[in-house]
């Protein structure tokens, strides 16, 4: 391993529970994985000026995986020092970046809000770096959100590269669905233009959020859901399904809104 962290210090701002859409996911997604794993191990990764999400982190996996860990890695020397003393059983925190300065291979690596103030350019080469750090059956989730939590997109990804891309909003915050494009992680945030796939996508989804309008008698949940079945109907490759949709979320192969080959 790199014997200087491989990174830069990121701003560092965190909340308490600005990560539980991603967390939830998580744990719904990757319960599995987290159970048959000998060493279910996950990382957060850049975690900022506190400690709370990796905090969170733990506790949210040990209600579908009472043997995972939570590793906090932070760039910044200060911050890890101030982390410590929330260290517990199955919670320890570390100097490093993007080389994950573990001795073995993680389940899971989260990495929220901190490739946000990278160039476009520098994503596959730290998608690669971490994905090259994954156990077999790990998954790192790469993604951004606003301040407290309410928009967020992320990417999945494997060891052998992305795999999907999950929209999740607070639903009675939402005027259209083209709001989360603000909170596209970098790989995609400068592809929100015509001829991409992305904006194809948000242009479908807001029509078709404009064509559920009837169903927001029921709430914005039965429009948000109205408006995902006709995105699927539409062609759109939905890989969830109602259950995660009442969440309000969305995930779809990330094929289908990869940055078009210039």
């Amino acid at each position: 391993m790199p014997s200087r962290p491989v990174g830069t210090v990121t701003r560092g701002t965190t909340h308490p529970n600005r990560l539980r859409r991603m967390d939830h996911w998580i744990t719904a997604a990757h319960a599995p994985a987290l159970r048959r794993a000998d060493d279910p191990v996950a990382v957060d990764l850049g975690y900022g000026a506190a400690p709370w999400t990796a905090v969170e982190l733990l506790h949210r996996l040990r209600t579908v995986a009472p043997r995972a860990r939570v590793v906090g890695v932070e760039i910044d020397p200060e911050r890890v020092a101030a982390a410590r003393p929330y260290a517990r059983e199955g919670l320890e925190f570390r100097h490093g970046g993007f080389e994950v300065p573990l001795p073995g291979r993680p389940v899971l690596i989260r990495a929220a809000n901190v490739l946000r103030q990278y160039d476009e350019s520098e994503v596959p080469g730290v998608w690669a770096r971490l994905c090259a750090r994954l156990a077999p059956e790990g998954v790192l989730v790469e993604g951004t959100c606003d301040e407290i939590g309410r928009r967020h997109v992320w990417v999945a990804l494997g060891p052998e590269g992305p795999r999907t891309v999950t929209f999740a909003t607070r639903l009675a915050s939402l005027e259209r669905p083209s709001d989360l494009a603000e909170r596209l992680p970098k790989a995609l945030i400068h592809r929100n233009v015509p001829g991409e796939p992305v904006h194809a996508f948000l242009r479908d989804f807001d029509r078709a959020w404009a064509a559920a309008a009837p169903y927001a008698s029921y709430g914005a949940r039965q429009r948000w859901m109205r408006a995902v079945r006709d995105l699927r109907a539409g062609g759109w490759p939905v890989v969830d399904g109602p259950k995660r949709w009442r969440q309000g979320e969305v995930t779809l192969r990330w094929e289908a809104l990869a940055p078009a080959v210039r």
